[in-house]
């Protein structure tokens, strides 16, 4: 019986998903306010219904009553996040919002399912850094009010994320060959993943404000040295991220093809020159190019990823059928891979799919705005969410070598989920701030129109 459930409930979950998935790029065509309405309820009930579905699976195979107390927790949680988040965020971004809940509750599914051999100890830590999260950003529409101010502050932001980046440097510990971990007192904690935010706002506000070669030459030296910093940590994924987030922030802000192919020149060179330079780049290379000849050392890392993609085929294993913790780091880095042997590989398609909705939102909110400032802060935001997407895919994949970077919203990390949250956050309160100075746009319009009517017919309007 147990083994029928678990083939049936495979199935369910790859139909809802997919259900889901359509709704939210269809949502997109629609205008109407009541069928968009319509459609949030759906797509909602989805959500819901998908959650419920895999933690059941999960609880019948395991049969441990912290499975039950975890699901509890998290619907706790989700009934908080959509009933604040839409008194808090008036004019949300529902998708916006539905796509980060979507991928957060994937995680919670996989990180539940992959840590019963900890007592559930990581699936709790992630839920509870979570939730705490998405309760601390409900005050950023509150800063969102303030942002005119923040804009001045490029300096001070580039300043924090250096001194920031110093200090893992000097004083980190070494996790994966990469010196980008602070523990203090038993905490651990990524700082290059809030330097990632301070980073965002330090080059919006910087390219804001001029665009003359001189100044350029400069702020592009003080994000080379973000970048430089993070090559000495030997966190080459996250340089790479730095990089190219500043490369397309910079291309957006100057509109100049020269600086993009510059970038990309210096790009390339930094990769020769850094796999010349660092061993762990070598091999890395090495495994990637051929993983079977060096599977019981360097490839076998990659070697388990694709042995459990193909094992999954399109329809995967059923939740807890696997064997995906036989893939090192599977809860983190390699969480994709785990996903794709027991859930198939329809439903890592659709995973992919939102994920790219996720971005084509953000950048429709950069879109939005005239402001410099704003339009660089959501655009900066969602390029970064997309190489991160891109580099954390590639590299289980086998497209491009594996560069240790985790899969936003989903993968276990306390700091990588906080600052993914804090993220959306800002770029929802963006949203929110765009709708409701077209709202004052369209009062103001229709004010002035009304007033020019009333001088053309002056009789009419006594008659009113």
């Amino acid at each position: 019986m147990v083994n029928l459930l678990s083939e049936i409930s495979k199935y369910m979950i790859i139909v809802l998903v997919a259900m889901y998935t359509f709704l939210s790029y269809r949502v997109l065509g629609v205008s109407d306010k009541a069928r968009q309405g319509s459609i949030y309820t759906n797509m909602k009930f989805l959500l819901f219904l998908f959650h419920f579905v895999s933690y059941s699976i999960i609880y019948i195979n395991q049969k441990s009553n912290w499975v039950i107390i975890i699901y509890a927790l998290e619907v706790l949680t989700l009934i908080m996040v959509f009933g604040f988040y839409q008194w808090v965020y008036v004019n949300l971004s529902k998708p916006l919002l539905y796509n980060m809940v979507f991928m957060l509750i994937t995680g919670y599914i996989m990180i539940t399912r992959l840590s019963v051999k900890t007592e559930y100890d990581k699936a709790f830590k992630q839920l509870i850094i979570a939730s705490a999260a998405l309760l601390l950003c409900l005050v950023i529409p509150l800063l969102i009010d303030k942002i005119d101010y923040l804009k001045r502050l490029g300096w001070i932001y580039g300043a924090l994320g250096i001194l920031l980046l110093l200090v893992v440097l000097f004083w980190g510990t070494e996790n994966y060959g990469a010196t980008n971990w602070i523990r203090i007192r038993g905490v651990t904690f990524q700082p290059s993943e809030f330097v990632k935010i301070l980073f965002v706002f330090c080059f919006a506000s910087l390219l804001s404000k001029r665009k003359d070669f001189r100044y350029i030459v400069v702020v592009t030296g003080l994000a080379a040295l973000h970048v430089l910093i993070l090559v000495a940590e030997k966190d080459l994924g996250g340089a790479l991220i730095f990089f190219l987030t500043y490369l397309m922030m910079l291309y957006a802000a100057t509109a100049k093809p020269l600086y993009l192919g510059a970038g990309i020149v210096a790009g390339s060179l930094a990769a020769v020159l850094a796999y010349k330079f660092f061993s762990h780049v070598r091999v890395r290379v090495m495994a990637w190019k051929d993983p079977w000849a060096l599977i019981d050392r360097e490839g076998y890392q990659i070697s388990q990823s694709l042995f459990a993609i193909g094992t999954g085929g399109w329809f995967g294993m059923g939740l807890t059928r696997g064997l995906p913790t036989s893939i090192p780091v599977a809860d983190s880095d390699f969480i994709f891979s785990a996903i794709s042997e027991e859930m198939g590989g329809f439903f890592a398609l659709c995973l992919v799919l939102i994920c790219l909705n996720y971005f084509i939102l953000t950048i429709n909110i950069a879109m939005k705005f005239e402001n410099q400032f704003y339009k660089l802060i959501a655009l900066g935001f969602g390029v970064m969410y997309a190489f991160q997407v891109f580099l954390s895919l590639g590299g289980v994949t086998k497209l491009i070598p594996s560069t240790g970077v985790t899969l936003p919203f989903i993968s276990y990390g306390g700091s990588s989920v906080l600052s993914c949250v804090i993220m959306f956050s800002v770029t929802q309160g963006l949203y929110v701030l765009s709708q409701d100075r077209n709202e004052d746009g369209k009062r103001r319009k229709g004010k002035k129109e009304k007033e020019i009517s009333g001088k053309q017919n002056p009789k009419k309007e006594s008659l009113v």
